[in-house]
């Protein structure tokens, strides 16, 4: 069975996701930018609407565009903002951090998992920035993260659907991956399949 996410921009698209039956929604804000942060405003009033129905939602946790290295400041911010997500109805969330070096940043993905309070996480797209994906996976996993959201590339290069199946392979039991970046509901089929995974993600597969 594909598992839809529908990713949306405030809450003026949930009602349409669900009215298309889709299983999931990563709630964000500043899609120009990638995502970033929503409102507690609009991840509550997103929870209350969702509660009478099976879509999962799903929150983003980010302070701002551009790279994924934060300073203390602004892994107080994704903590704070946690915290506030998880109080307004969020059932899962989504972030990531990275070092200078293009490595999981493992102090700060702990302190961001522990305020998660045991919800599931997605670990974004910050994964296709980093230097050895096989040695984060093995990190991820063990830190209980539960979804990566990948395109196995650049955005501005097709998905790699190579790339993406050796992943699925490699964390076979211990995480699944979530594609995304073109992935459309003409495609959206054929790229799972070929990809090993049964998680699509965008903001045109419905």
């Amino acid at each position: 069975m594909l598992i839809r996410e529908f990713c949306v921009e405030n809450f003026t698209d949930i009602p349409r996701a669900v009215s298309a039956g889709v299983e999931r929604i990563e709630l964000c804000d500043n899609l120009a930018v990638g995502g970033t942060t929503p409102s507690y405003g609009v991840i509550a009033q997103a929870a209350e609407y969702l509660k009478d129905y099976q879509t999962l939602l799903s929150v983003m946790i980010r302070p701002r565009g551009g790279d994924f290295v934060y300073n203390s400041h602004e892994l107080k911010i994704m903590e704070t903002d946690i915290l506030k997500a998880v109080e307004a109805g969020a059932q899962s969330l989504v972030f990531g951090a990275l070092t200078e070096n293009n490595e999981i940043d493992a102090e700060a993905m702990n302190t961001l998992v522990i305020a998660s309070q045991g919800l599931p996480i997605t670990f974004h797209m910050a994964f296709d920035a980093l230097a050895n994906p096989f040695k984060a996976i093995d990190m991820l996993a063990d830190a209980g993260i539960e979804k990566v959201l990948t395109h196995g590339s650049l955005l501005t290069k097709a998905l790699n659907v190579e790339k993406i199946s050796r992943y699925v392979q490699y964390a076979v039991d211990r995480l699944d991956f979530i594609i995304g970046g073109g992935v459309t509901s003409e495609n959206m089929e054929e790229l799972a399949k070929a990809t090993g995974t049964s998680f699509v993600h965008g903001t045109k597969i419905v």
